[in-house]
C-alpha cells in the first residue's frame, strides 16, 4: 500500500489509539507522543511506515498535500472524538491536526487523487542547465 492508503487504513481501523478522524471526518488528528510509541516505534514485520522518525513522517504528510491546521482549529463535533481529544490534551500531549481535501472519511473515492507532489529539483543560481555544454 502507498502512504495515503496506509494512513487511511490506520485512521479507519481501531488498532491505534494515537490517530483518528477529527472535524467530522475531514481532518486527521494525531496524538504525537503516543503515535511515536505505538506506530513509529514498531520494528520488523509489525512496522507500518518506512521511517521511525516523526519529522520524516510529517514530511511524508506534507509531500502528499496534507497541511497542518492551527492549534485553535475547531475540534470534533462528535462526543467520542471530542472526549478522546480532551483526554489526550489533558495528559499534556500534543495533538496535531492535518487536512487534505482528498482525504475525507465521507468520500473514500477521493483517496486515489491523494498523490505525492513532485517538486522541481533546486540548482545553484550560477549552475548551468543539464543540457548546456562548456
Amino acid at each position: 500500500l502507498c502512504f495515503p492508503q496506509k494512513l487511511w487504513k490506520m485512521v479507519e481501523g481501531n488498532q491505534f489509539r494515537s490517530i483518528w478522524w477529527s472535524a467530522g471526518g475531514k481532518c486527521v488528528a494525531i496524538y504525537e507522543e503516543l503515535f511515536k510509541e505505538e506506530v513509529l516505534g514498531r520494528e520488523g514485520p509489525l512496522r507500518v511506515f518506512g521511517t521511525q522518525n516523526m519529522k520524516s513522517f510529517l514530511r511524508q504528510l506534507n509531500a502528499y498535500g496534507f497541511t497542518k491546521l492551527p492549534k485553535d482549529f475547531q475540534r470534533s463535533a462528535s462526543l467520542p472524538e471530542f472526549l478522546a481529544e480532551e483526554a489526550a490534551a489533558s495528559a499534556h500531549s500534543k495533538i496535531l491536526y492535518y487536512y487534505n481535501p482528498y482525504f475525507n472519511r465521507e468520500h473514500p473515492d477521493l483517496l486515489q487523487r491523494c498523490r505525492r507532489s513532485v517538486g522541481l529539483k533546486r540548482r545553484a543560481p550560477d549552475a548551468p542547465e543539464v543540457d548546456e555544454r562548456p
